[in-house]
């Protein structure tokens, strides 16, 4: 056999990622050199499925292992990629909280201070009904003669005749 029929077989790999034997044809060789400077088979990577698989053990695995007590106490969880990814959220229910809290402080104050104006317009009710009560004590006709019999420097006295009745022709 002639070196320009010699058969080599070499691994190669498919699409399916396993590894068949195909025969090729070595073309002449110019050195020996070169002979031994033949590029060696390269190492199997791991398919896309793989990988993927691979990948989403580590992903699910982290996960479970930085949600701890000491980690959420400590305040380290804030810096997990799903707390950066969330932190509109997270800011929306913080400014929605505050709005909340400002407007529960605002009902309190307003339904304190209706409570004092009720009971500021319930003393000035009793004011006024006291007052009106006095008023017409003190109107009273008899009270008003007692109070001009009483006082010495009144000219008004108790009239004696019927008043007259004038006419006036116009």
């Amino acid at each position: 056999m002639s070196e320009e029929e010699k058969i080599v077989e070499q691994p190669q790999e498919s699409a399916a990622g396993d590894v068949s034997r195909q025969p090729e044809t070595e073309a002449p060789t110019a050195s020996a050199a070169e002979e031994t400077a033949a590029p060696e088979p390269a190492e199997e990577q791991p398919s896309l499925e793989e990988a993927i698989k691979e990948q989403a053990r580590e992903d699910e695995a982290d996960r479970s292992s930085t949600f701890t007590l000491r980690r959420i106490l400590g305040g380290d969880f804030l810096t997990n990629d799903m707390i950066r990814r969330q932190i509109g959220v997270i800011l929306l229910v913080l400014v929605f909280t505050i709005i909340y809290i400002a407007n529960r402080y605002s009902c309190q104050k307003s339904l304190l201070e209706i409570d004092r104006l009720n009971v500021e317009l319930q003393d000035a009710k009793y004011k006024a009904l006291s007052s009106s009560s006095e008023l017409t004590e003190r109107c009273r006709e008899s009270n008003v003669l007692n109070m001009l019999k009483s006082s010495e420097d009144s000219t008004l006295r108790i009239p004696q005749q019927p008043p007259y009745i004038i006419n006036v022709d116009e």
